[in-house]
């Protein structure tokens, strides 16, 4: 190690304490692979701040030392966004131990989190406060707050509540000269100049590092509708989305659309998942209302809209959840279709969005694209189709060859996301840039954004030390 950072150290140890700087080989490894395995890195060392504070002398530290800083929470991200580069010569600041509910206000339907808690820990948090925070992923149990603010996470519930950016007040933010922005307001009216906070949400920690947020709450869920429902095809789904949002008076929280295969492969590989209906079919969507009326008339609202939809030939079959038990059920599958997948074998990805109108023909003309020109690969379109996010994903055919599967990734991805573009879409709906979808941007961007994107990076982090290679070159 040179001098300059064996003195850095050093000084980031006078701030933490020798225990919470660690630097032994064995206690980085869990902080330099990223959750897909995509990146393995290697760091100068790992900080565990638990103040704003701390977090803040810290960045001061290494932005005169000119040290690159990785901001790390959960590390359930899919771009690589979290992990350190392979020099060695990066910081990783991991969030876990900043964990504290500040503060819950129930009149105000508010609460503030600090960016370490764990997605789960705040949904408990709001329920015990008879109130509902309505974010939900399939990593709630292990992502934390922090990381779903700085990639603006989306989830199952963004049709009704939301992505991430929809549900924050004011942030609490370690800037890259160290000082600290403290703007947790709980005020759903500011219009006192720029709206600061919203450049760090989706910014992947480039810009500074979020300590804390205060964040919306809603009233507590107390009444839920769940069916799965055979469509016939994704057409009908749309068709079905938009008279049950007339039908509910819009309480359709989640609206996800499924193929067989995804079916398939989960009741195949996810212990205790079972095919909720007894036909097969091609297409499928979980659809959940929602209320905080414990006796709103949920269930005759569903009932009703499918069977008319059964009459009009837009479905073929549905089932609804009759308890809690039958709910989760429907739900475990959805949610095990990316673990089904990685069991199943190898997987090109793609987490893209189109108008929710024209979700139907964009997987007709890239699924035939797909048949025509990956004929060793299974495609399985699925995802949240209440607000045109599908997980756009190509599984590899049983007995195919891996490795040249894997190596038609380049073509199949700039085919699928050139359509997107066609279809004014985007190339990363929830999952963020990372180091992933650098080039990706560059090639997609309006040249005007991404030289706004340049210089609010330049003003914010003139000498580049947060997060170097992720979102921006």
């Amino acid at each position: 190690m040179n001098a300059p950072a064996s003195e850095t150290l050093q000084r980031l140890a006078h701030i933490l304490g020798p225990h919470r700087l660690l630097t032994a080989a064995n206690d980085l490894q869990p902080f330099l692979t990223d959750h897909r395995a995509l990146y393995r890195g290697h760091a100068l060392a790992v900080a565990q701040p638990e103040t704003a504070a701390e977090v803040a002398q810290l960045l001061a530290v290494c932005n005169q030392a000119r040290i690159g800083v990785v901001p790390q929470g959960g590390n359930t991200g899919y771009c690589g966004g979290a992990t350190p580069d392979e020099s060695g010569a990066q910081l990783v600041v991991s969030l876990a131990r900043m964990k504290r509910i500040r503060a819950i206000d129930a009149l105000n339907y508010s609460l503030v989190a600090e960016a370490g808690c764990v997605l789960a820990d705040v949904q408990r948090a709001a329920e015990d406060a008879d109130r509902y925070f309505p974010l939900s992923l399939g990593s709630e149990g292990s992502c934390q707050i922090g990381g779903n603010l700085s990639t603006n996470a989306g989830g199952v519930h963004v049709l009704r509540y939301g992505m991430m950016r929809e549900l924050v007040l004011g942030l609490e933010v370690a800037l890259p000269d160290g000082r600290l922005l403290s703007s947790l307001t709980r005020l759903r009216k500011d219009n006192t100049g720029y709206d600061i906070k919203a450049l760090f949400l989706g910014a992947e920690g480039s810009l500074g590092i979020i300590t804390a947020a205060s964040l919306k709450l809603f009233p507590r869920i107390r009444a839920t509708a769940t069916t799965f429902a055979a469509v016939r095809d994704p057409r009908a789904a749309i068709e079905l989305l938009a008279r049950l949002r007339a039908a509910s008076a819009d309480r359709v929280s989640s609206f996800e659309l499924i193929p067989r295969l995804a079916v398939e492969l989960t009741v195949r590989h996810i212990q205790g998942v079972r095919d909720p209906l007894q036909a097969s079919h091609s297409w499928y969507v979980l659809c959940e209302l929602s209320s905080s009326r414990a006796h709103d008339a949920l269930e005759t609202m569903l009932s009703e809209c499918l069977e008319q939809a059964l009459t009009d030939g837009l479905l073929a079959d549905a089932v609804l959840a009759r308890n809690e038990r039958e709910r989760a059920a429907l739900w475990t599958l959805r949610e095990s279709i990316p673990e089904a997948q990685r069991r199943d074998g190898a997987s090109l990805k793609h987490d893209i969005s189109v108008p929710v109108a024209a979700i139907a023909e964009f997987i007709e003309r890239a699924g035939n694209w797909v048949r025509e020109h990956v004929p060793d690969g299974r495609l399985v379109a699925y995802g949240h189709a209440g607000d045109g996010n599908l997980h756009f994903n190509i599984n590899q055919a049983p007995d195919a060859d891996r490795s040249a599967f894997l190596a038609r990734g380049d073509t199949v991805k700039r085919a699928i996301h050139d359509l997107v573009r066609d279809f004014d879409g985007s190339i990363s709906a929830e999952h963020g840039i990372g180091r992933l979808k650098v080039a990706e941007l560059e090639r997609y961007a309006p040249a005007v954004e991404l030289d706004l994107m340049r210089a609010v990076k330049h003003a914010f982090d003139p000498n580049g030390i947060m997060n170097p290679g992720k979102v921006l070159r």
